[in-house]
């Protein structure tokens, strides 16, 4: 497939993400975009939806809240929201371009397959969209560097979008957890090795019952080269295209013979 490129100055973008529709990266987003892009649209779910994945509302209605002419809350996933933003919201014309972000905290790795973050821009792909992921590393506890996505932010965008990408492949950028003056340049990245859930704390609550919570501890592997992870613990961004087809080829052609 062909790459679809995109004159950003002239598109009607929409912006979602998983931290909730008041959260600080969002409304950073929504603040640069309206600098570069001709039209922007605002659609997030109400609250904090981390590690809520692809999942999408299925047993309960959901409803929309209207904050202004072009920003609104969804009572659902991030997955739930782009949805709705497309099919009624914009249902008069799509938007050319979803962006979703800005996280807070990086996306890397493993990650992909549970965040809010990725989910939108994967809602936005399965829809026929141009769609980037935006996530800012940040270390727990410590402030978040907000200024280095905003001031890289308009020439990351302009690359991709006067490069194009194909149709079923979304884009992952993640921002080091540097100052802007120190980020190292731009990196092309595959997907590197972190998983989640290292960590499990058992406890009981006040009747007695066990529970477990799942900790933000990782297994990581940061020393393969041009992984997203090596990328950013260089002080580089990570620009990481995730294709939306999971299929193995060379492991469906290896059990044609099993199977003949």
């Amino acid at each position: 497939m062909s790459p679809r490129k995109l004159d950003l100055a002239r598109s009607r973008v929409l912006l979602s993400n998983d931290d909730g529709i008041h959260a600080p990266g969002l409304k950073l987003l929504e603040r640069a975009m309206r600098r570069h892009a001709k039209e922007v649209w605002v659609v997030a779910p109400e609250t904090e939806q981390s590690a809520a994945s692809h999942s999408l509302t299925i047993r309960r209605p959901l409803r929309i809240r209207k904050l202004s002419a072009r920003c609104f809350a969804v009572d659902g996933t991030p997955t739930d929201s782009v949805l709705l933003a497309v099919n009624r919201i914009l249902k008069d014309r799509p938007p050319d371009l979803v962006l979703s972000g800005i996280n807070r905290g990086g996306n890397l790795g493993e990650d992909v397959t549970y965040s809010g973050t990725i989910a939108a821009a994967m809602e936005g792909t399965l829809l026929g969209l141009p769609a980037i992921a935006l996530s800012q590393m940040a270390e727990h506890g410590h402030p978040v560097k907000w200024a280095t996505a905003e001031h890289f932010l308009p020439e990351v965008l302009k690359r991709l979008c006067g490069a194009g990408w194909p149709a079923n492949v979304l884009i992952n950028v993640n921002f080091p957890d540097v100052l802007a003056r120190s980020v190292a340049g731009l990196s092309l990245t595959r997907q590197g090795r972190r998983k989640i859930g290292g960590a499990l704390v058992e406890g009981r609550d006040p009747r007695g019952d066990p529970y477990y919570w799942v900790g933000p501890q990782r297994s990581e592997d940061r020393g393969r080269r041009g992984t997203d992870m090596a990328a950013v613990d260089r002080g580089e961004i990570s620009i990481t295209p995730l294709v939306m087809d999971f299929t193995h080829a060379p492991t469906l052609r290896a059990l044609k013979g099993a199977f003949p």
